[in-house]
């Protein structure tokens, strides 16, 4: 008998990063959400205005999973009426510099001679 067992789990270390990675790409909103941020957009109500086709449905997802990973933070105002802004964490500023570099290192590949 053939031993089929596994050597990498989709668990296996560094779980909790892969699934950022999967999850931020997996939606398609993200990367608009830290674009959004960076050019202080940060109140959703300007988000959903400032974008063609963002819900707040889908919008409130985007930044309930982005919260979870530690990428944005919730700040609220007690106020009337009640304010929300969003802001990057410095972890998210880490994050989203790694992305900066998938964006260059993009770029780089594209002007590469194409091997046969």
């Amino acid at each position: 008998m053939i031993n089929k067992e596994k050597i990498f789990s989709r668990n296996s270390a560094p779980e909790r990063s892969k699934r950022i990675v999967e999850a931020v790409f997996r939606c398609k909103w993200s990367l608009t959400v830290y674009q959004l941020l960076a050019e202080k957009i940060n109140r959703p109500g300007e988000m959903v205005r400032s974008v063609e086709g963002l819900t707040t449905k889908v919008l409130n997802e985007c930044l309930r999973k982005n919260i979870e990973f530690g990428i944005i933070e919730r700040i609220e105002y007690h106020e009337v009426p009640p304010k929300v802004e969003y802001v990057v964490t410095p972890f998210g500023e880490k994050f989203i510099n790694i992305l900066d570099k998938l964006v260059e290192l993009e770029s780089e590949i594209a002007v590469m001679p194409k091997r046969i």
